[in-house]
């Protein structure tokens, strides 16, 4: 999996950071209608194809199952309404948020593809009701969830990347350290740097 997860809520914020060397991005769209959700899953879609990135539609599974798309995110509420059965199906990938040990449990027996955990620190992204995970939570969830691939989620920057690693995450999703950045071009080329594996020298 993709160390760098990129998560906008535009398709104008995608087409504007994709193009920097982002291979795994997820298409997170509130308060919008629907027919305005679907102009935007679709330009993501094409945009993603022609650039060679993933892309993961969040929430919206029947339009993504609708346009063809390969990959959805979901959190604990969607997959009470979702039909998991016909995403199979179809092929479709599913991403799953996770918060504690329950959701955790459940999410891990739809054998999906990542499981997310957040938030690992604070964050402004949300109000949530659950606090900061912090790294020791990260080691306990990639152990209980084995093979299956862990995003991290949730006040992540670059320098606690390192860190993040090496508690077991796979992969860290960023939102808000690029939302907020005066040049989030330039900040998205130094997150897909800074994860990139390390190299031991020779």
């Amino acid at each position: 999996m993709e160390r760098f997860y990129l998560i906008v809520g535009h398709v104008g914020r995608l087409e504007l950071l994709v193009p920097h060397g982002v291979k795994l991005v997820q298409l997170r769209i509130k308060d919008q209608p629907k027919a305005e959700v679907r102009r935007q899953i679709t330009r993501a879609r094409d945009f993603c194809a022609v650039h060679g990135a993933q892309l993961v539609v969040n929430d919206y599974w029947d339009l993504a199952l609708d346009l063809r798309c390969s990959f959805v995110h979901l959190g604990q509420e969607d997959m009470d309404n979702a039909d998991l059965g016909a995403l199979r199906r179809a092929g479709v990938h599913i991403g799953l948020s996770t918060h504690d040990e329950t959701e955790l449990d459940r999410a891990l027996t739809q054998d999906p593809a990542y499981v997310a955990l957040g938030p690992v620190y604070p964050t402004l992204l949300k109000k949530m009701k659950w606090g900061p995970q912090g790294l020791e939570r990260v080691g306990r969830w990639k152990q209980m969830a084995g093979r299956t691939p862990l995003v991290a989620i949730g006040g992540l920057t670059p320098d606690r990347l390192p860190g993040v690693f090496a508690a077991g995450a796979d992969s860290a999703a960023v939102v808000m350290d690029i939302q907020m950045a005066q040049n989030p071009e330039a900040r998205t080329r130094d997150w897909i740097a800074a994860c990139a594996p390390q190299v031991a020298p020779a």
